[in-house]
């Protein structure tokens, strides 16, 4: 496939409990009111992440649980497994049927990876967040609806890139996950105002692209 050309992710699996017991409420740290749960699996950890934030902004829903698994999808524990579980709490099953569906929509829509390469051996994942939801602005400790880049890529090309964003871009780093991550690659959210995060993604991506092409650069 040519370079930049885009990687959808794949949501696995999607359930509903309308009317999570009591004990398992308890185990996810649940509010009272928050009776009904929703469950996904991907074979994409961050495209996850972004879309569960997605469907706070969508639903009246909280994401009361969201982990990667190790060593990635392609060593996944069976064939629902994927990449990652996400969970999101709601009062009712609409609540969290809607929040549901806005993660897999934004999830095969617009939460894309693209290739750096050729044979699609190196991929990374560049985006822009306008305005984020509860999940992200909680993570990263910002006001909620602020903007951030979320940028991920393997472990070289990320982070000579992050240097390069820092550079070039009036953002700050809000979370850095450095390698190893439980998927092996390394992931930062920066923030500032949409103008710059924009900036920050368009420097990320070319230099991922050139440590790409050029990896003996010394």
């Amino acid at each position: 496939m040519p370079t930049l050309s885009p990687l959808y992710a794949t949501p696995l699996a999607v359930q509903i409990i309308p009317n999570v017991d009591a004990n398992f409420a308890e185990h996810l740290n649940l509010r009272p009111e928050q009776r009904s749960i929703g469950l996904i699996s991907a074979d994409n950890d961050d495209a996850t992440y972004v879309s569960v934030d997605e469907a706070t902004k969508m639903a009246d829903v909280e994401v009361v649980y969201a982990r990667s698994f190790y060593a990635g999808a392609r060593h996944a524990s069976g064939k629902l497994s994927g990449e990652i579980m996400a969970i999101i709490a709601g009062a009712n099953p609409a609540e969290v049927r809607s929040g549901l569906q806005a993660a897999v929509d934004y999830m095969k829509n617009e939460a894309l990876w693209y290739s750096a390469n050729e044979d699609d051996s190196i991929a990374f994942f560049p985006h822009l967040i306008s305005r984020t939801g509860s999940f992200l602005s909680k993570v990263c400790n910002i006001p909620l609806g602020n903007p951030i880049a979320y940028l991920v890529a393997p472990p070289m090309e990320g982070l000579v890139a992050l240097d390069a964003v820092l550079k070039a871009a009036a953002v700050q780093i809000v979370s850095l996950t450095m390698p190893p991550s439980e998927t092996n690659y390394m992931g930062v959210m920066l923030t500032g105002d949409q103008p710059a995060c924009k900036q920050a993604t368009i420097a990320f991506r070319e230099k991922v692209l050139e440590v790409a092409n050029t990896p003996f650069n010394y």
